[in-house]
């Protein structure tokens, strides 16, 4: 079997948001029953440039694979490598910029799957990035969105994306110019900035929300301030091994002595019946995301198997 490459538009072609949202959702199930192993990031670092990276095996899937990104000053680019569990064989070197932002997205819709108060009609939503795009097309793919409120601190940029993404998703899109505007009796809060210090104040949450932190996985940013996680009833992680490492929105508040890890639970353990992951109708929940190589061996995984029915795509590897 020769091992096939993957560029970035051959991944967009064949992969959609309602196929990831269900492919990392079984992520997070097998994770909680035993079916899979998740090793978190590491990074190596030198003066203008980080290497970052992290493996899994799914042994529900039959692969294990890694991925590994370079950020510099200029950017990031990114791989996932996809090895066949029984032979060894590496099956497929895959572009995973677009696959990443699928899977990062989908794990905010999945846990607001199992951690929302229904239903979810509205959103705010911080950031106007790439990623910022990809969480709200999750959400709107998972939940009837009718509207969603959006801040960043360049009034152009929020400007722009609520132009583009009102006309993909077809949903109504209000540029807010106070960050109050996107918390303030929503039940739904996305953080998916780049920002080192808190986006809002945890004082506006309206009882029931549920606050999917996306954007910080360094122990120096934090997205969310102390006075959420302090009125949070529940704390969610997609891996408490891996927020311990990256998380700062909880390191630091436990740091400051806000916060205790032995209350967190994992999204594996809530989908898997193990542990609770709200409390009631009115708690406040606080999600943190950092992102999973299971999650991109998973959908890397789904990718190989819609490429299978098209053999022209790809590229055929010496090896």
């Amino acid at each position: 079997m020769t091992c096939r490459f993957y560029r970035e538009q051959e991944v967009a072609m064949l992969l959609d948001m309602a196929t990831t949202i269900e492919v990392v959702d079984e992520c997070f199930r097998q994770l909680g029953i035993g079916g899979a192993e998740n090793v978190p990031r590491h990074r190596a670092r030198t003066p203008g440039f980080v290497l970052h990276g992290m493996h899994a095996a799914a042994e529900y899937l039959g692969t294990a694979g890694w991925k590994m990104y370079s950020t510099t000053r200029t950017g990031a680019k990114f791989h996932v490598g996809i090895y066949d569990i029984e032979s060894g064989q590496m099956l497929a070197l895959i572009e995973a910029d677009q696959l990443g932002q699928l899977r990062t997205a989908a794990a905010s819709a999945v846990g607001a799957r199992y951690l929302a108060k229904k239903p979810i009609t509205q959103l705010g939503l911080f950031g106007t990035g790439w990623q910022a795009e990809g969480q709200l097309t999750a959400m709107a793919t998972e939940f009837p969105l009718t509207q969603a409120f959006v801040y960043s601190r360049d009034e152009e940029k929020r400007q722009a994306f609520a132009e583009r993404m009102s006309e993909k998703l077809q949903i109504e899109i209000v540029p807010v110019h106070d960050p109050r505007e996107a918390v303030e009796d929503l039940p739904l809060i996305v953080t998916a900035t780049t920002s080192k210090h808190p986006v809002f104040d945890g004082n506006l949450l309206a009882e029931g929300a549920l606050v999917c932190a996306v954007g910080a996985n360094w122990t120096f940013k934090r997205e969310v301030d102390v006075v959420t996680v302090r009125r949070a009833d529940n704390w969610v992680c997609d891996s408490i091994e891996a927020c311990r490492g990256e998380a700062g929105d909880f390191v630091i508040a436990a740091e400051e002595g806000y916060f205790d890890w032995t209350t967190a639970v994992s999204l594996a353990d809530v989908i898997a019946g193990k542990a609770i992951g709200r409390n009631n109708q009115d708690s406040i929940v606080l999600f943190k995301t950092v992102g999973l190589a299971l999650q991109d061996v998973a959908l890397g995984t789904k990718f190989l198997e819609l490429a299978a029915n098209k053999p022209d795509l790809g590229m055929a590897l010496p090896f």
